[in-house]
C-alpha cells in the first residue's frame, strides 16, 4: 500500500513530494540527545514527532532503517567551539566519571521514551564508539584543502565551501565579517568550526589522533555515523529547529566536502517547545522533565498532547494544556472499553482497501486520515478525523438496534491501527496484553458486585462503590439495559 507523501524541506523551504532514494526503502537520521541530564519535554516533542513519521512511512509500505545517535561526547556548553564538554563538566559537578554520566543518563532517556512510547531506533549509534570513523572524516577534510590544523585543534574553513549557508539561509560574508577574531582564536575566520579540538591537561575524555591527543567536534559526529550506517547520501535528517544552525549547517558543509554528493535530500525540523510564550530553559526556571510530567499525567497524555500540535508548529505547554488533552483522550479510551465490552476486540488488520461505509462510513474517514498524514504527517488534522469518526461511533453504540460483530470488530481494529500503530495514543488501559485484560475483568466484576448489591437494595454498598470507583477515575452509568462503566469523570 503506497501513497503520495509530501514533505516540507528546510533545504528548498517547500513541500516537496517524497520520492526516496532506492524504491520502497527509507534511510533517516535523527540527531539524538547529548545524555548529561534527564530529558525535557522538548525532547519529548522531538522525539515523538519522528517516531509517527517512521511509523507512517513503515505503515505505507516502506522498509525503514532508522538511525538516532547518542552524543556521549564534544557537545560544548555554548553549542559551538567554546566553553566545557556538557559531559565532562556535569561529571565534575558531580565527582563522578563521564562515562558513568552517560550511562545514566543514556538509560533515562530510553526509559522515558520508552514510556512515550517511541519506538527504538534500529541503530543508537554513540559517538565515542565511532572515534576512528570521524578521524578520518577530518584527514579527509584537510586532504581536500577544507580543513586546515591549528596547534592541536582542526577546524573547517568555511569560506572554501561555496554553499555554507543554504540551509539556514545565513550568508558567509556576513557570518565572516559581522564577528572578529579573538586575538587568542586558532582560527582564521570566526564562521569556522571546530572538527578536532585539543585536550587541555586534566581533560578525561581524549583520544590520539595525527594533531595530538584531542576529541571530535559535536558537528563532525553526527556526519561519520550518520554517512556510516545511511550511505553518503540518504533520504531524511531530523532534528529540531535549534539544531539546524549551526549543527545541520555544518554536517552539510563537512559531509559535501568530503564525499561531492548531496549529503540529504529532505531536511526535517520540529518547532520548539515554550511555557507561556516562552522557550524552555532552565535559565528561564521554566523547564520541565519528562520524568517530573509522568508524576502528573499518564505518558500517553502527554504523547496525545504533543500529537495535537503539527511538528513544525510551536507546542506551549502548561499543566492546564495537557489536563484537556487528557479529557479528550477519554473519548477514545471510551469507545474502545465499549467495544472491548461487547465483544469485538480483535487483532485482526482491517482491509483499508474494502472499508465499509455504513453504518459508519470508514472508507471516507481513512481516506481523510491517510491525506492529513500523507501532508508533512499532519497529525492534528488526522487526530481530528478520528475524533469526528468517533461521534458516529458513539451514536452507533448508543442506538437501540443491533449491530452485526462483523462491524464492531472493523471499528475497534481500524482505531487500533490508526490511533494505536502509527499514532501511539491507545492509553494503556484499552490493550489486549494480560495485565489490562485483569484490570478489565475487576472492573467488570465491581460493575456486577454493586448490581447485585442494588438488586438487593443494598444501596449503601452500592453507592460505596460507586464513591470508590470515581475516586480512582472511573464514572458508573446506570442504563436500562445495565450498568456499564468508563474511564474519566
Amino acid at each position: 500500500m503506497k501513497t503520495d507523501i509530501t514533505i516540507y524541506n528546510t533545504l528548498t523551504r517547500q513541500k516537496e513530494k517524497f520520492v526516496p532514494l532506492e524504491k520502497d526503502r527509507v534511510g533517516i537520521y535523527v540527531c539524538g540527545p547529548t545524555v548529561y541530564n534527564h530529558s525535557h519535554i522538548g525532547h519529548g516533542k522531538s522525539y515523538v514527532s519522528f517516531d509517527v513519521v517512521v511509523r507512517f512511512l513503515r505503515f505505507v509500505g516502506y522498509k525503514v532503517l532508522y538511525v538516532q545517535n547518542i552524543t556521549d561526547v564534544g557537545h560544548l556548553t555554548d553549542n559551538a567551539d567554546e566553553g566545557d564538554d556538557k559531559i565532562e563538566n556535569q561529571a565534575r559537578k558531580d565527582r563522578v566519571s563521564p562515562m558513568e554520566i552517560v550511562e545514566v543518563f543514556m538509560r533515562s532517556y530510553f526509559d522515558d521514551m520508552d514510556r512515550l512510547g517511541v519506538e527504538r531506533p534500529n541503530i543508537s549509534p554513540r559517538a565515542t564508539g565511532h572515534i576512528v570513523e570521524q578521524i578520518e572524516l577530518v584527514r579527509k577534510l584537510i586532504e581536500k584543502k577544507y580543513a586546515y590544523e591549528s596547534n592541536g585543534n582542526v577546524y573547517y574553513d568555511v569560506a572554501n565551501f561555496t554553499g555554507y549557508g543554504k540551509l539556514s539561509g545565513r550568508k558567509i560574508e556576513d557570518l565572516i565579517t559581522g564577528t572578529r577574531v579573538d586575538v587568542r582564536s586558532d582560527k582564521k575566520n570566526p564562521a569556522d568550526f571546530a572538527l578536532w579540538k585539543r585536550a587541555e591537561a586534566g581533560h578525561i575524555m581524549r583520544w590520539p589522533s595525527p594533531w595530538g591527543d584531542g576529541f571530535p567536534g559535536w558537528h563532525v559526529e553526527c556526519s561519520a555515523m550518520s554517512m556510516k550506517y545511511l550511505g553518503d547520501t540518504f533520504d531524511i535528517h531530523g532534528g529540531g529547529i535549534d539544531n539546524q544552525f549551526p549543527h545541520h549547517e555544518c554536517e552539510i558543509a563537512q559531509s559535501e566536502a568530503a564525499t561531492g554528493k548531496p549529503f540529504v535530500r529532505y531536511w526535517m525540523h520540529n518547532n520548539m517547545v515554550t511555557s507561556d510564550g516562552m522557550k524552555m530553559s532552565k535559565s528561564a526556571g521554566n523547564f520541565v522533565t519528562l520524568k517530573d510530567a509522568f508524576k502528573k499525567f499518564d505518558p500517553v497524555v502527554i504523547r496525545f498532547f504533543i500529537l495535537q500540535s503539527h511538528y513544525r508548529s510551536s507546542l506551549d505547554y502548561s499543566d492546564e494544556a495537557v489536563a484537556g488533552a487528557g479529557k479528550g483522550l477519554e473519548r477514545l479510551t471510551n469507545v474502545l472499553l465499549e467495544l472491548r465490552r461487547r465483544g469485538a476486540a480483535t487483532e485482526a488488520r482491517p482491509d483499508f482497501e474494502n472499508l465499509p461505509e455504513e453504518p459508519v462510513n470508514l472508507k471516507r474517514y481513512y481516506t481523510e486520515w491517510l491525506t492529513a498524514m500523507a501532508d508533512d504527517f499532519n497529525t492534528p488534522l488526522a487526530i481530528a478525523s478520528l475524533f469526528e469518526m468517533l461521534k458516529d461511533v458513539n451514536s452507533l453504540l448508543a442506538a437501540e438496534r443491533q449491530v452485526s460483530d462483523d462491524i464492531l470488530k472493523s471499528i475497534f481494529s481500524f482505531i487500533h491501527v490508526l490511533a494505536g500503530d502509527v499514532l501511539g495514543i491507545i492509553p494503556t488501559n484499552t490493550e489486549t496484553g494480560t495485565d489490562n485484560k485483569i484490570q478489565n475483568e475487576l472492573l467488570d466484576l465491581f460493575v456486577k458486585l454493586r448490581a447485585g448489591a442494588r438488586s438487593k437494595k443494598d444501596f449503601a454498598l452500592a453507592d460505596l462503590i460507586r464513591k470508590e470507583l470515581e475516586n480512582i477515575g472511573v464514572t458508573i452509568e446506570d442504563k436500562k439495559e445495565g450498568t456499564f462503566y468508563r474511564i474519566g469523570r
